[in-house]
């Protein structure tokens, strides 16, 4: 199958009203990017480049009649001149799978991968976490969440319940049910972010050992002997009281999410209920673990 690509360069204030008028006129995809970042057009001598322009990509079938096209979306767009664009053919593995060349398998620690599905795994005998970029949100690749996988492959997780408040794509929940937790409760207020963390445990073949939820600040929840919360700090700071109760005495918490100036609020917010080790920077970010107070 060979695709049909036009790329128009337009006035950022123009492009969303431009993207839906392609939308209605059977574009089957439609991409936005910025004109600094990949200036496809060449200035003729003399004239600038179009800095201020953002590139708007659509994608048609084969067959679709792009002289035609073009007079039609002319008259649509009336009174204003229709953009500059550039036509390509596109055969399909570079549209399907060209967004997927940046992305390799990632080591976190001694034995945990997060593997993209389309490679095998490089260390069969390995913890292998299968993870498409795309899906919600949270590849391993954000030093935050690198931070919770390193302390996580660090960590004996064997036979615990945990928490992975703000769960995203739940690449924390699933590292955790595959380094052996018994069960995950991942929480997160967005709808996308649960049926994505559902989706995952599917194809990682852990669903049976997680639940999804929205928090429910309300609700006398178990308690657990872990909780993760890769989020942000001002979030991290309210939610402590709530967070300790959620934790046994003795059990652990780990904090992400924390840039490296609001790192010592967070931990103030925290040392009432835990006894915190020493915060572990990462590229402008912290993670802090620490231990709840036996009483």
């Amino acid at each position: 199958m060979i695709w049909q690509q036009l790329t128009f360069a337009i006035s950022c204030d123009q492009a969303e009203p431009f993207s839906d008028l392609l939308q209605d006129y059977g574009a089957l995809a439609v991409t936005f990017k910025d004109g600094a970042d990949q200036p496809l057009f060449e200035p003729p001598v003399g004239e600038h480049p179009l800095w201020n322009h953002t590139l708007v990509t659509a994608l048609y079938e084969d067959h679709t009649e792009i002289p035609a096209l073009i007079t039609t979306l002319t008259l649509a767009w009336l009174p204003q001149q229709l953009p500059e664009y550039q036509l390509q053919t596109l055969p399909e593995q570079v549209w399907e799978r060209s967004w997927m060349a940046g992305f390799t398998p990632l080591c976190f620690g001694k034995r945990l991968w997060i593997v993209p599905s389309w490679y095998q795994p490089p260390e069969a005998a390995a913890v292998n976490l299968l993870l498409d970029p795309g899906i919600a949100f949270g590849t391993g690749t954000h030093p935050t969440t690198r931070l919770c996988l390193e302390w996580l492959d660090g960590a004996d997780v064997n036979g615990k319940t945990v928490i992975d408040y703000g769960c995203g794509s739940g690449v924390l929940a699933l590292a955790a049910l595959l380094l052996g937790a018994a069960q995950v409760y991942g929480v997160d207020t967005d709808p996308q972010a649960l049926a994505a963390t559902l989706e995952n445990g599917r194809r990682n073949q852990v669903a049976a050992r997680l639940q999804v939820s929205h928090p429910d600040l309300t609700q006398e929840s178990p308690q657990v002997p872990l909780l993760l919360a890769n989020i942000l700090s001002a979030p991290l700071i309210t939610l402590a009281p709530y967070f300790a109760k959620r934790v046994v005495p003795a059990g652990e918490i780990v904090l992400s999410g924390i840039l490296s100036e609001q790192w010592q609020a967070v931990a103030a917010a925290y040392q009432p209920y835990f006894v915190l080790q020493p915060p572990t920077f990462l590229e402008g970010w912290v993670r802090l673990a620490g231990q709840r107070h036996h009483h």
